[in-house]
């Protein structure tokens, strides 16, 4: 495994989360990382990306002023802290590594995928 998220569970409407996606058996302080979501019967879709410096960061226009990306590199973790959940925050949410220094909002700019970790929101 070399991508791990982490942090998903079950919350009410208005809630936050902080999702975190470790990195191991190789750094990724070079590529770019990005937070994608796929709820049931959808396509995967972006959530949020952030360049491999932290230097700039790319939301969704659906999360942006709720969702933060951050990382950290000297520890080889990428999180993203989810304010005001919805209930059509619900999802599946995966940490994956860009191809190049800068996220791009599709998943075939990525190259490596950790496991999904479950975000449930309820009304």
């Amino acid at each position: 495994v070399q991508l791990q998220a982490s942090g998903g569970g079950l919350v009410q409407a208005g809630d936050s989360l902080r999702l975190s996606c470790a990195a191991s058996r190789r750094t990724f302080s070079n590529n770019g990382m990005g937070w994608f979501r796929q709820a049931p019967g959808k396509e995967r879709e972006f959530v949020a990306g952030i360049t491999w410096n932290g230097g700039r960061t790319y939301y969704a226009d659906s999360v942006k002023g709720r969702f933060t990306i951050a990382r950290d590199n000297a520890r080889n973790t990428v999180t993203l802290q989810m304010n005001s959940l919805k209930p059509e925050d619900t999802a599946d949410y995966y940490c994956a590594a860009a191809r190049g220094a800068v996220p791009g909002s599709a998943p075939y700019d990525y190259s490596y995928w950790g496991q999904g970790t479950q975000v449930t929101v309820s009304s």
